[in-house]
Order: C-alpha cells, then sequence, then structure tokens
C-alpha cells in the first residue's frame, strides 16, 4: 500500500517519459495527477520517437493500470489522437486505460481565451503552449468547468453552450472573431470516443487498488519550477507541479506517499518566457540545444540551455522532498572540454543561495564552479564503474551540494540506457 511519485525539477522536458516507462515494471499502476496536453513526454520504441501528451507513461507495461487523474486537464481531441498513434504498439489501449469522471475539460473556447489572451499580453506574454490550460483550470476554481462525468449527462451539449457563452463574453472583450465551428466538430466526435474509454470515480477507484496492496507510481508533467505557487511566478503553469500536488491531483492522503524520485538533466534547459539564471546565450548553449536535440515534444520551440542551476535544484529538492535523483541526458554532456555548475546568484554584490520571490525583477548573475570535462563517450557504459573519473567528480559534487543522491544516470534515449549507482 504505497506511492512512489516521480516528477521533474526544473523548468519540464527533464525526460520523465522514459524514466516513468523505465519504473514502470516495478509497479501496478502509472497515474498522471496534474497538467495537459502541453506537456510531451517522449518515449522510444526501437528507435521510434513516440510523444505522450496525456496517456500516463506505462502504457507500454504489459498489465499495467494507467489512470488519468482529476488534477489533470484533458483534451478529448488530443487524446483520440494519441490513442490513434500508440494502436500500433499496444493494440487495444482501452483495456488498461482510465480517466478520472472528475477529470475536467478542455473545449475549444478555452484554446480560443488562451490565443486571445497571450495575443493581448504583447510583450509581456508568458509563452503559453496556446493548448488552453491556463484557461481550462481558470474554469475549475472558477467552478465554471466541464468535467469528464458531465459527458455521460443527457444535458451535456446544454451544458456546453452554457459555458460556451460565458467564454464568448471574454473573447467579445478580446475582439476575437475567428471560426471554432471545424474545432466543435472534432471536439464532440472525440467526446464520443471518449465515451468508449474506462471512466471511473478517480479517487475511490485508486483508493481501492491501494487497499487491495497495489504499488501506484503517480507521475507529473513539466517541472516543479513551473509550480503554480512555488515556481518562478509569473512564468508558471497553472497547476501544482510539485509532490503535493499527487494528493488532490489523484484523491489520495499524504501517508501513502513513500519515495519521491526527482528528475533533472545534467545541464538546464527552458521554453518559453521567464527567468532563467544560468543561461547561456553564446555558442556553448547552441551546442547543448544542438547535441541535446533541444525542441519541445508538443510545440517544436527551441528551449533555451544553460548549465545545471543548484540554487534552483536545491529548492526542488525540498519542496518535493526528493528522496532520489535521476540525471538524464548527461551524455550531452561528453562534447564539453569545461563544464560550468551554477552555486549561487549575485545580486549587488551579495551571494544568494535561496529562490527569491520574483527572480525576473532584479539582474540575478549566476555564479558558477568550474568543472573539467570528460570529453568521453558513456553512451554504451552499462556501470557505474566504468564512468569517467572527472564525471564522478561532477556528480559527486551535486550530491554533497544538495544532500539528496543520483541514483540513475540516463546515457541515451533508449530505456536500457540507464546506469544504476
Amino acid at each position: 500500500m504505497m506511492i512512489d511519485v516521480i516528477l521533474g525539477l526544473q523548468w519540464g522536458d527533464e525526460g520523465k517519459g522514459k524514466i516513468v516507462d523505465f519504473f514502470a515494471k516495478d509497479y501496478d499502476v502509472v497515474a498522471r495527477f496534474q497538467g495537459g496536453p502541453n506537456a510531451g513526454h517522449t518515449l522510444y520504441r526501437n528507435g521510434e520517437k513516440l510523444v505522450l501528451r496525456q496517456i500516463p507513461s506505462g502504457i507500454f507495461n504489459q498489465g499495467k493500470i494507467n489512470l488519468i487523474g482529476n488534477g489533470v486537464v484533458l483534451d478529448p481531441v488530443s487524446l483520440e489522437q494519441e490513442c490513434q498513434q500508440l494502436t500500433k504498439f499496444e493494440g487495444d489501449l482501452k483495456k488498461n486505460l482510465y480517466v478520472s469522471e472528475r477529470t475536467n475539460l478542455i473545449i475549444p473556447t478555452h484554446r480560443a481565451l488562451d490565443k486571445a489572451s497571450e495575443q493581448a499580453k504583447g510583450k509581456g506574454k508568458i509563452g503559453s503552449t496556446l493548448k488552453g490550460i491556463s484557461p481550462a483550470y481558470m474554469d475549475k476554481t472558477g467552478r465554471n468547468a466541464l468535467r469528464v462525468g458531465d459527458i455521460l449527462n443527457p444535458d451535456f451539449k446544454n451544458m456546453y453552450e452554457a459555458l460556451k457563452e460565458k467564454h464568448y463574453v471574454i473573447l467579445n472583450t478580446y475582439g476575437f472573431d475567428e471560426d471554432i465551428s471545424q474545432d466543435e466538430q472534432e471536439f464532440f466526435k472525440s467526446i464520443e470516443f471518449l465515451k468508449t474509454l474506462n471512466i471511473v470515480n478517480g479517487e475511490y477507484f485508486i483508493n481501492k487498488l491501494l487497499k487491495e496492496g497495489k504499488k501506484v507510481l503517480a507521475e507529473g508533467a513539466q517541472g516543479s519550477m513551473l509550480d503554480v505557487d512555488f515556481g518562478t511566478f509569473p512564468f508558471v503553469t497553472s497547476s501544482n507541479t510539485i509532490s503535493a500536488g499527487v494528493c488532490n491531483g489523484l484523491g489520495v492522503a499524504p501517508q501513502y506517499i513513500k519515495e519521491v524520485i526527482g528528475i533533472t538533466k545534467a545541464y538546464c534547459t527552458r521554453v518559453g518566457s521567464g527567468p532563467f539564471p544560468s543561461e547561456l546565450e553564446n555558442e556553448d548553449g547552441q551546442r547543448l540545444r544542438d547535441i541535446g536535440r533541444e525542441y519541445g515534444a508538443v510545440t517544436g520551440r527551441p528551449r533555451r540551455c544553460g548549465w545545471i542551476d543548484l540554487v534552483a535544484l536545491n529548492f526542488a529538492c525540498m519542496i518535493n522532498g526528493v528522496t532520489q535523483l535521476v540525471m538524464t541526458k548527461a551524455d550531452v554532456l561528453d562534447h564539453f572540454e569545461k563544464l560550468e555548475v551554477c552555486t549561487a546568484y549575485s545580486l549587488d554584490g551579495k551571494s544568494i543561495t535561496e529562490i527569491p520571490l520574483r527572480l525576473d525583477l532584479a539582474d540575478y548573475k549566476p555564479e558558477f564552479k568550474a568543472f573539467d570535462g570528460w570529453h568521453a563517450d558513456i553512451t554504451q557504459t552499462k556501470s557505474y564503474a566504468e564512468l569517467p573519473e572527472k564525471m564522478k567528480i561532477y556528480i559527486d559534487f551535486i550530491n554533497e551540494y544538495l544532500g539528496v543522491g543520483v541514483r540513475y544516470i540516463s546515457n541515451g534515449p533508449e530505456r536500457d540506457q540507464l546506469i544504476k549507482i
């Protein structure tokens, strides 16, 4: 009777999909507890790239239950497309995929609101993926939302029209006049598909499994530094991406949570706007982007790149209660003669090792510690003992700074490219 949590510790894109896919074999249930189709978890099957946006990353493990929890905002169109993409690999997804009836729906006018709002911000835009995530969560907190269970109500179409009308009151203030009729056709077609899936009372469903002794792996989306409460506000997402979000995102009590597995890249990336103290706007940053193929799994946008930020990472470990770390994309650093690590921020000549309230309102400069690169190919390495000594020095420093140990190192995109320490 336990829940382990896997989540990202940076600004998303840490490689959670592969790691969840790897760990899922040891669990009976994999459950997504927040986020929406703006978060893409990338997996590889026989060299072919697959992106999961809303389906839990344990879907490829035979016999595992995969639950989309109530903390997620669900786009039925995106979900149907995702299922169609996966059928050639997994066959009948329906027998292992479950959706909580309390999961909030993204409807076409949510995407319209997202687009209109972002355009209105001009230079102050936050870098939204325009998937309707923020407006959907706003409807949730505003008590206007439609939920998955509502689609089984004979009056659902009228419920939809009522919410759409509320949205158009807002859209009219933006001068929005785009035709969304095609989007609506696709939406209602996908609603019929959604009805064919296993719609369950999610909190009773998962608590029953826990009482039966099932092991649950809770999967987060995005990253801790995008958390609506503790991230780099206001350049954050609209949900709680940290371990505390598991409880209200699945309907489980905190005493069930055991291990918190935090995922960090060996360097840092960020998509969209927002503060990024260790960002490299130079040749090294471009090399990280090119070698690491740092482009958004869902949006295709180039990611901003920089050296690993231990101030932010230490903060993320603290608020999540991280018990072990997984370091991904360590092989990207194979190509660098010199590496740097951000150990503090500097403001007006003072060193700071705590995340301030607003990183974006002052010119925080990174303080770096330099390391020699190992300049060796680690992609075929199978054990920690085989790793270059200079890489071990780099990892040991990170372990000591954070007070949490790196337990796995990913040295390539495939599932078996993972070294246990």
